[in-house]
């Protein structure tokens, strides 16, 4: 199900700058803040949570890649690669709020499972978040980098 709410600029401006201050898309902020207000907090509520975010922000890059905008691409990749993990690791009962903890779960991923593309292809994901910020990335390596995000994602999925 889909939702779409009208907020008060000066809340979604507190959300904005809370969200960027923690890593994280608003939507994630907002829908953890329901699940802790509502008490929902088990684990098979945030995985199915983040797996939901990872599918919402893969079709948004899809369609912002075939409109050839870049950067914006760039982002959605990353947020989508970001919640597939995060989902997995959730499904462990795990927290990872920060990069360090993500770059850290990917290599523990990578060991656990003997894949070594997997630190390969969170490489590319992490070249599109900072492209998402630089734009440095020429598109043809972005077309290749969501490759590598796809294929990740798919990957991960299979964990989740």
């Amino acid at each position: 199900m889909s939702l779409i709410l009208e907020l008060p600029d000066r809340l979604l401006a507190k959300l904005r700058e809370i969200s960027e201050s923690r890593g994280i898309p608003v939507e994630e902020l907002i829908l953890e803040s329901l699940y802790k207000y509502l008490n929902i907090l088990d684990r098979n509520t945030r995985v199915e949570m983040h797996l939901k975010l990872c599918d919402k922000y893969l079709r948004e890059a899809e369609g912002l890649l075939s409109r050839r905008e870049y950067t914006q691409t760039s982002g959605k990749l990353w947020a989508a690669v970001t919640q597939i993990v995060i989902a997995v690791a959730s499904k462990r009962d795990l927290m990872l709020d920060t990069h360090t903890k993500l770059w850290e779960f990917i290599a523990k991923l990578r060991a656990e499972l003997n894949d070594p593309e997997l630190g390969r292809l969170w490489s590319s994901a992490n070249a599109l978040h900072r492209n998402s910020y630089e734009a440095q990335i020429p598109p043809e390596l972005v077309k290749d980098y969501a490759q590598d995000v796809i294929k990740l994602i798919e990957k991960l999925r299979k964990l989740a």
